[in-house]
């Protein structure tokens, strides 16, 4: 059985030596594996430490993009270029320890699972914010998306073959990851761990990156906001129709003194509001469908592809 290790990277040139030395120290028990590292347009020396390992090792592949496109853009580029039987993603910040593979490895195998995926029981090193909007973010992806995702996991997990070629018929950009995995379905098993804090550096996960995956998130697994839109729209409809009747039934019945302009004005407002919510969302639905189809955009460029020792 082929082990593939992949390894996102972006600026990580103070973790990427530990890292290297404790995946090593892992992957010495098994004898057919590969390591790939995807350098997401690093400023650093980043791509120079790898490239310099790669040369020590012919089971190190280095794909370097034109530019950063983003963690889920490298974690695809890992999966679509794996040759193995198997897949463990995982971070180089370390939060997700190397020493836990081979656990996953036995629960994949006793298990026999497509997926095993990585549940954090807790969660050091990470502010009180991070904790909470991350929470949140799990629950309302479930709360809105017809599929359930497990929650409080990340990337980190062991996908099977079976997964690996499923993933390679996707054309959509951006990609969820961890989403369409459990969309596919297959046989996943949760692996429980105490995720770490970052072996050095900071992350380079900002709020605003963390708030694109999310709405990637929302926005690909589920047409529940457009509805809501919709919803929003008729509610608008039927309390300028409320309103304007409560109007029309004052004045005329009760011989009640309104503000001259106030009542046309506040109705237009409402039900022209109302109307228009309602026109947008069923324009979205149909948009939104097209839209998704006709992206035919790479997820990513690569600048360089060294899969092979060809200096020494």
């Amino acid at each position: 059985m082929k082990i593939t290790i992949i390894v996102p990277c972006y600026n990580e040139e103070l973790v990427i030596k530990i890292l290297y030395n404790r995946l090593m120290n892992v992957l010495s028990n098994y004898n057919d594996y590969e390591i790939i590292f995807i350098n997401d347009g690093s400023n650093d020396n980043t791509e120079y430490i790898i490239d310099k390992y790669r040369k020590e090792n012919n089971n190190i592949k280095l794909f370097s993009f034109s530019r950063n496109f983003g963690h889920q853009a490298a974690v695809s580029c890992g999966i679509l270029n794996s040759s193995g039987d198997i897949a463990i993603i995982i971070d180089a910040d370390l939060q997700d320890p190397p020493e836990l593979i081979p656990s996953m490895i036995d629960e994949y195998i006793k298990s026999k699972s497509n997926v095993i995926y990585a549940k954090r029981i807790s969660r050091e090193g990470e502010n009180f914010f991070k904790k909470i909007t991350s929470n949140l973010f799990y629950r309302l992806v479930n709360l809105l998306s017809d599929i359930k995702f497990p929650i409080d996991t990340g990337d980190f997990r062991l996908i099977d073959k079976n997964v690996i070629d499923a993933y390679k018929q996707f054309k959509e950009n951006p990609k969820y990851i961890r989403g369409l995995i459990s969309w596919m379905g297959f046989k996943q098993q949760p692996f429980l761990y105490n995720r770490k804090p970052r072996e050095a550096g900071k992350t380079k996960y900002t709020y605003k990156k963390m708030f694109n995956l999310a709405l990637t998130g929302i926005i690909s697994f589920s047409t529940k906001p457009l509805r809501i839109s919709l919803i929003l729209g008729i509610l608008s409809i039927l309390c300028g129709i409320i309103l304007s009747l409560y109007v029309f039934i004052k004045y005329f019945f009760f011989n009640a003194d309104i503000i001259k302009g106030w009542a046309s004005i506040m109705i237009t407002v409402i039900f022209m509001g109302g109307v228009q919510l309602l026109s947008l969302s069923v324009i979205s639905e149909y948009l939104s469908k097209i839209y998704e189809q006709i992206k035919n955009r790479p997820e990513f460029i690569i600048k360089s592809n060294r899969e092979t020792n060809y200096e020494k």
